[in-house]
């Protein structure tokens, strides 16, 4: 019986949400490496589903009530680490319609929302993502893909329409990550005040 009950918070703890995140851990460093060896189409299909797994963790954790302590903080950090490592690796290729400041950018409101996120939930309050965090990471996950496709056909080859789609998606990008910060500061200035 002793042993049962030992068993029990281990599964818990590693169940298939926080499984996922681990799988995109190793998915984000698989991206990276794929990145600096300019294998972009791979690097492209698995950030596609690196990110895929985000979507599907998120709804089996609230689905099947599997939402745990490591989880909330396990899939925020690989989130940000799939994120910003791939920016500031893009950032650095020619061509890639990412700027290296836009992977600053990215970089400085990922970490700003991490040391909010852990200070308001360490004195008790909600710091929940906000839809606003939503739609930031959905334009920051197809710049990616659009950017390393271009990449892929090579930036002279690539068709004007492309080139113009890359360029406004990395510009929503960047707003909506300036943007969704603000939100997160206001709603921390608000949690100080009170």
């Amino acid at each position: 019986m002793a042993d049962t009950t030992q068993e029990a918070p281990v599964a818990k703890v590693f169940n298939v949400p926080n499984q996922l995140t681990a799988a995109r851990l190793g998915l984000s460093i698989a991206v990276f490496v794929l990145i600096i060896c300019e294998f972009y189409l791979s690097a492209m299909i698995v950030f596609i589903v690196a990110a895929s797994t985000d979507w599907i963790d998120g709804y089996w954790a609230r689905r099947f009530n599997q939402i745990t302590k490591l989880g909330r903080v396990f899939d925020p950090f690989v989130d940000k680490i799939l994120i910003c490592g791939v920016f500031i690796l893009l950032g650095a290729q020619e061509g890639s319609g990412i700027e290296a400041w836009m992977a600053v950018v990215v970089f400085g409101r990922e970490m700003l929302v991490t040391v909010l996120r852990s200070f308001i939930e360490q004195n008790g309050g909600d710091f929940s993502a906000k839809m606003a965090g939503k739609l930031k990471m959905v334009f920051q996950c197809a710049t990616v893909v659009v950017s390393l496709w271009v990449l892929k056909t090579g930036p002279a080859a690539t068709a004007d329409w492309l080139s113009w789609t890359l360029f406004g998606l990395a510009w929503l990008a960047v707003l909506s990550t300036i943007q969704s910060g603000l939100g997160y500061v206001l709603a921390s200035a608000k949690f100080f005040k009170e």
